[in-house]
């Protein structure tokens, strides 16, 4: 290869995302013959993407094949819920199911290469990519990265249908300050470790094949040039063997960061930091040449990058068949398939949280005379598919109006007043909300944001429903109707104005494709709702970050004590913690029962619980475990979520769930950052929610310096997929 035959093989072309392809053009065909593109970014199409692989293994040189990338965030025709609300369910095996679809979607595009899963943990509602991870825990966080990367790659047997996974964004991008994004990160070594690296090293232990650089600086130093974390953390320590992608144009923008004066100074920094892949920008190729010429040790770096590329292309079998991503029939086949909207359906219904129900207004009876449902959202076909909707198509889904339509008795007329949007102050429509509401037997209110309102570029200062939505709110409080609020959002909001009027509270999120039908299953009946919360939600955004594992400050809250850490003018405890979600049945805990009270720290311990529902219908319930280290040498959580399990019971129904627990548990990092068991006690908690107060405690009887990494990947998913 010659050196520019390498440097196009790190070169990425952008594209408009088209079916049809922008790329026909003649300097574009001239890049590609000359072996200066190595890759594509949002180009896609069977027919597209043969045409270009065509002239890159039959017009050039080297006959080397294409990568064609694109984000498939939570689907890409069938849309799934956002990360977030997938997050929402606990279901890693629906996880992996709803990935596989999108990547048997994608593929039959012409799509390899996916830019997913987001595994960045995000406690700052304010950010706007919040709504593209699984929110503010790495347990949890790292359970899911497993499943979306095992359902992205699907396995040995997943020829033509398998795409390289990409963990992004590489590392700490949640923690940007004032929750802005692109914004700086500045934490600890042990938060990084303990909070933010995690789901990540799970990402790569699961098969992840690409890892993406973040936008953010850390430590002073950005993640784009970060040599410390990409090549002495990611490839010594952890073993990977695939390739770093940078983001948008991430190279280039190291010169606004202040540490490069120039695009060769910032092109020469990603190739030595770790960088495989340029995105987009084409610095690699423009600026390198010159470089290397003057400073040959930098071919080195680059043969490297080339041979992790060729790698990537060699595992998905494009030297035997480069064609195998782009066949026009596959393409007809997988698409939008009925067993695709199904499992989105299904999906969607799991994600839903029940936050408030008071009075038990839920379910709603389907045979009532009239039912009134107000809200701009809710007849809003590209709000449920969310952000990052890949080729998901509005006129394809199916709206939260539609669906309460479809499910209500023939005789019971729907009556629709737009009232308020998210987007606008507007009040005109209130009157005919009221006259709607005073008509009705029950009164569906649909508010929120819409879908481009969370997101990357879309971090917001303020949390309250935006526009008249609260107004409106207040406004059909008044009517005195029963009063149902579903929320359609992104991010955590703060609902702390809402929630006295409303008695019935449903955290729907970005829904996907069966949105209308997915919600109207819940808010009917015929499905009970089992989500819970992967992200606190606070009373007040001046309480962010918020997150359910903090710290007990030397002086922990107290009501009677006003020297304590807290506010003057708030609780301090969110208005709905992590892991909470209402049903229609109640659910009763006994235990936990240990194996053991105390322990060699090469023990297991298994902690036993049993689950009643002790309500009048059938439900899921998702039983979550969180462990305490009492006392260690280092301050710790108050909490961890070390366990979690979804359990369906009828009417009167027990079960037993058994959580095992081993030293990657018990252990915490030392000053040097080696794992150690200390001796000491512990305190399990069990129950529905990060709030759960059963709780048993045992003792570790002596400390143990541990050798290796330990695995990242939760203990339940590390022997083979869950599905």
């Amino acid at each position: 290869m010659t050196l520019e035959e390498k440097l196009g093989q790190l070169t990425q072309v952008g594209g408009d995302g088209s079916e049809t392809g922008p790329h026909a053009s003649t300097g574009t065909v001239d890049e590609i013959r000359s072996g200066r593109v190595g890759s594509f970014l949002g180009v896609l199409g069977a027919e597209t993407t043969r045409r270009l692989q065509r002239i890159a293994v039959e017009e050039t040189r080297l006959h080397v094949p294409l990568l064609f990338g694109s984000d498939v965030i939570h689907g890409f025709r069938t849309i799934f819920p956002v990360p977030l609300a997938e997050a929402a369910s606990w279901d890693v095996a629906l996880a992996e199911r709803c990935a596989r679809v999108a990547a048997l979607e994608a593929t039959a595009h012409g799509i390899d290469w996916d830019f997913a899963p987001m595994v960045d943990i995000a406690r700052d509602a304010r950010w706007g990519r919040v709504v593209e991870g699984a929110g503010e825990d790495p347990f949890l966080g790292s359970a899911f990265a497993v499943a979306r990367v095992r359902g992205l790659s699907g396995g040995t047997g997943a020829v033509g249908t398998s795409m390289i996974a990409t963990a992004k964004h590489f590392v700490a991008y949640g923690a940007a300050e004032g929750g802005r994004d692109y914004n700086t990160a500045d934490l600890s070594d042990r938060t990084l470790r303990e909070v933010y690296l995690p789901p990540f090293r799970a990402a790569v232990e699961a098969g992840a094949g690409s890892v993406m650089a973040a936008f953010n600086e850390l430590a002073g130093v950005p993640m784009h040039s970060n040599r410390r974390l990409l090549r002495n953390v990611l490839r010594d320590e952890w073993g990977f063997r695939g390739m770093v992608v940078s983001d948008w144009a991430g190279i280039a923008q190291q010169l606004a960061q202040g540490v490069a004066a120039t695009p060769a100074d910032a092109a020469s920094l990603s190739l030595s930091a770790g960088v495989d892949v340029d995105m987009v920008s084409r610095i690699y190729l423009q600026e390198l040449p010159t470089i290397v010429r003057r400073d040959p040790r930098l071919s080195r770096a680059i043969d490297d990058a080339v041979r992790r590329v060729l790698q990537a292309k060699l595992s998905l079998g494009l030297f035997d068949d480069p064609y195998r991503y782009s066949d026009v029939a596959r393409e007809a086949l997988r698409t939008l398939t009925p067993e695709a909207r199904a499992l989105s359906r299904k999906a969607a219904r799991e994600s839903l949280v029940l936050l408030e129900n008071r009075g038990a207004i839920l379910p709603l009876q389907k045979g009532l005379a009239t039912l009134a449902v107000v809200g701009a959202l809710a007849d809003d076909t590209h709000a449920v598919l969310g952000s990052w909707s890949a080729s998901g198509r509005p006129e394809e889904a199916v709206s939260l109006l539609a669906g309460i339509r479809a499910a209500v008795s023939p005789k019971t007329r729907v009556v629709y007043a737009r009232g308020a949007s998210p987007s606008s102050d507007d009040s005109s429509g209130f009157t005919e909300a009221e006259r709607a509401a005073q008509s009705a037997d029950a009164v569906i209110a649909v508010v929120g944001e819409t879908e481009d309102m969370s997101g990357e570029a879309r971090s917001r200062a303020q949390l309250d429903l935006p526009g008249a939505q609260q107004a409106l709110i207040e406004r059909l409080a008044a009517t005195h109707k029963p009063l149902v609020v579903i929320l359609m959002n992104g991010r955590p909001l703060v609902l702390s104005r809402l929630v006295p009027l409303a008695p019935a509270v449903l955290e729907a999120w970005y829904p996907g494709t069966e949105a209308g039908y997915a919600v109207a299953d819940v808010v009917f009946g015929d499905h009970d709702p089992s989500g819970k919360l992967p992200i606190s939600f606070p009373r007040t955004v001046g309480q962010v970050p918020m997150y359910y594992a903090h710290k007990s400050t030397g002086r922990p809250p107290s009501d009677s004590d006003p020297y304590t850490s807290k506010y003057i003018d708030v609780a301090v405890t969110p208005l709905y913690a992590f892991g909470h979600g209402l049903s229609y049945t109640r659910f009763e805990y006994d235990g936990p029962r240990l194996s053991a009270t105390r322990l060699d720290p090469e023990q297991a311990l298994r902690v036993e619980v049993t689950v009643r529902n002790t309500g009048q219908r059938g439900g899921d319930e998702v039983v979550q475990l969180y462990l305490r280290d009492d006392v260690a040498s280092f301050t710790r959580p108050v909490r961890t979520l070390r366990g979690f399990a979804r359990v369906s019971l009828p009417p009167g129904g027990a079960q037993e769930v058994t959580f095992t627990l081993d030293r990657d548990d018990f252990a915490l990092l030392d000053a040097d950052g080696k794992r150690v068991i200390e001796p000491g006690t512990f305190t399990v908690f069990v129950g529905g929610s990060s709030g759960a107060e059963r709780s048993a405690q045992f003792e570790v009887t002596r400390g143990e310096r541990l050798t290796g990494l330990g695995s990242a990947i939760p203990r339940f998913m590390r022997t083979q997929p869950v599905h």
